[in-house]
Formats: structure tokens, sequence, C-alpha cells
């Protein structure tokens, strides 16, 4: 994929782990856009219904909030392995060595922890809405036409857990180059120059991506 990080891969364990768990992020990130599409469907579903039938789709603000977390949350951990989430190239371009990788592997370990902390925090909203002896398993459920909220919120901390597991994976990648003095570590997404990215995009747009 063109951008403007790249991800060696090898046949070392970490390569093998990164590559298994990128099936998982490619999965979530599949969800997320399926569920941008359903909206997309919705809508049209709704506009149609009210300008010809007089008959708008019941609960459509419902769904919308429903549908929010899939398309917000569940593509992160495919977006930090991708390197694809903000972060101060001007400043960590300018690093080299192992200079660049203590840096890389600081930011990643205080991303960890906080992530950790929102893990924490979103399980226990969800083990609040969710209780297997109510209607639809749920304790809350939305103001227009009560779909339970439990499957919304299971998806936080699921997609949380996934990004945390891409973490522990490039604490090991930078930690490891660090150690060793690698110049192009494998499992974690490298800054590319203007030039490479110019060949990665050329590649993609060619199919050989």
């Amino acid at each position: 994929m063109a951008g403007s990080s790249a991800v060696l891969e090898d046949s070392s364990l970490l390569s093998r782990l990164d590559r298994g768990l990128l099936k998982l992020e490619t999965i979530f990130a599949l969800v997320s856009g399926i569920a941008v599409f359903m909206l997309m469907v919705l809508a049209v579903w709704s506009v149609g219904g009210r300008k010809f039938f007089s008959t708008p789709l019941a609960g459509y603000v419902d769904w919308i909030e429903a549908a929010m977390p899939f398309i917000a949350i569940m593509g992160i951990a495919y977006t930090q392995r991708m390197g694809g989430h903000v972060r101060m190239d001007i400043v960590i371009g300018q690093l080299k060595g192992r200079a660049l990788w203590a840096a890389e592997l600081l930011s990643v370990v205080l991303i960890l922890l906080l992530m950790l902390a929102l893990t924490w925090g979103a399980w226990a909203h969800f083990d609040r809405s969710f209780d297997m002896t109510k209607p639809l398993w749920s304790r809350d459920s939305s103001i227009d036409i009560g779909l339970p909220i439990w499957p919304s919120k299971l998806v936080v901390p699921l997609a949380f857990g996934v990004i945390c597991l891409r973490l522990v994976l490039q604490i090991w990648g930078y930690g490891r180059a660090l150690v060793l003095g690698l110049e192009r570590p494998v499992a974690v997404p490298l800054v590319q120059s203007a030039a490479e990215q110019a060949m990665a995009e050329a590649e993609h747009l060619d199919g050989r991506d």
C-alpha cells in the first residue's frame, strides 16, 4: 500500500506474528468499511422512503449511533501498523540509528499505557450494559427504536485490545532495533523519503503492491 511508511518483513518470529496479526487487523478494517457502506445504504433508504413513500427509515439516528464505533474504532490497529496515525515525522525524520529507535520506542510505550487504561475503562463500560438475564441481553437501549447498545460498546474494548497487541509487537520491533543497532527493522513502520513514497505509489497504481 502506498503511503508515508513501509513495514518490512522477513522469516523471523516477530515478522510472522506481525503478518498473523495483520490478517485480524485487515478483517477489522474491512468490517469498518462495510459499516460505512451500510450507513450510505441506510441514508438512501431513509431519504428515498421519505421522498417517495412518506415513510423514512425508523430509528435512523439510532442506527447511525450504533454504527459509529464500528466506523471510528475498528480500523485503528490497522492504521497503527501502517504508520498512518498522526505523528511528528518532521521531528522523528531528523533522527537516525539508535536515537530514532529510542524515540519511537518511548512513544509506543506511552501509547500502550494509555490504550491499556482505555481498554480497561471501555470493558467496564460494556460490562455495565451487558446482562444475559435481560431482554436482548441489554441493560440499556437506544431512545427511538430500542436497539441494544452493548454490541457497539463491545466493539471498543475489542478494537483497543487488538491495537494493544500491535503496540506490543512494535515495542518488540523497536527494542530489537535499539539493542542490535539495526538500520531497517521488521514489523515496524519506517518513514519513507519522498522518492520512496513516489515509487511505492507507482507500484501500487501498477498493481504490483
